[in-house]
């Protein structure tokens, strides 16, 4: 047995367009699973390769998740899901989140909208004993000074994990989470972009690197598979041993 094969398992990544999340996705598609993304652009033709972004082989829909109403009202192409991904993810930075419009912003799609994916989806999962993971971030776990709606948004999100992990596993749901550290995407260009910025945010990273999405992808695969059958309400450190001092 290959605890690793989703073949003929449906799974969704909500932010799936692009960074970990296309990360992710790619995948499980790779492992023979059926995998649906959520992204804001109209069309999957509409992301680049340049920019980071993989669509190939991956069914895409485009759905705002700050949109409560439209997650509601969203009819997906599946009838039964496996496993559900929420990747989805936003910064302000130049002290925009200390403005009330933009602290919003960033709650909302980060740590809210979660919540109004878990709602829809919560009776699929429960139907197939599926597997719940929301990425999270190691900023959860210490201060981010230019960025308080980020930071308090993912300590929220390691808080649900936990909540949902105890309320769902009743239900049949397996709910966990990742906590990447410093990985290289678009949203993480305003530091991997400046010379001077990446070299300081390396000498506090133990292994010396960045994070890479297929970095998340293989924990991601672990949590949605039988391997990790007796995992529950868990957030893990993917992030080189930078939370370690």
């Amino acid at each position: 047995m290959n605890e690793l094969d989703f073949t003929g398992k449906n799974v969704l990544v909500v932010g799936g367009s692009s960074g970990i999340g296309n990360g992710i996705a790619q995948a499980f598609r790779e492992k023979g699973a059926n995998v649906f993304v959520w992204g804001t652009r109209a069309n999957a033709a509409d992301y680049k390769a340049e920019e980071g972004c993989d669509l190939t082989g991956l069914h895409y829909s485009q759905v705002d998740v700050a949109d409560f109403d439209a997650v509601e009202a969203h009819k997906p192409p599946f009838s039964t899901l496996d496993v559900l991904i929420q990747s989805q993810g936003y910064v302000i930075y130049r002290r925009g989140e200390f403005k009330m419009d933009g602290f919003q912003k960033v709650m909302d799609i980060n740590l809210n909208s979660l919540m109004a994916v878990n709602i829809k989806f919560h009776d699929m999962l429960a139907a197939s004993r599926g597997s719940l993971i929301m990425i999270s971030s190691t900023a959860a776990f210490h201060s981010t000074k230019g960025n308080p709606a980020y930071n308090a948004s993912k300590a929220g999100a390691v808080g649900l994990v936990r909540t949902l992990g105890e309320a769902w596993a009743p239900d049949g749901i397996r709910v966990n989470g990742i906590a990447p550290g410093l990985v290289d995407t678009k949203l993480t260009k305003v530091t991997t972009g400046n010379p001077d910025r990446l070299a300081a945010s390396l000498r506090g990273i133990p292994m010396g690197r960045l994070g890479l999405p297929s970095d998340m992808a293989g924990v991601a695969l672990f949590l949605a598979s039988p391997l990790a059958a007796y995992v529950c309400g868990q957030s893990i450190p993917v992030d080189g041993g930078l939370i370690l001092h």
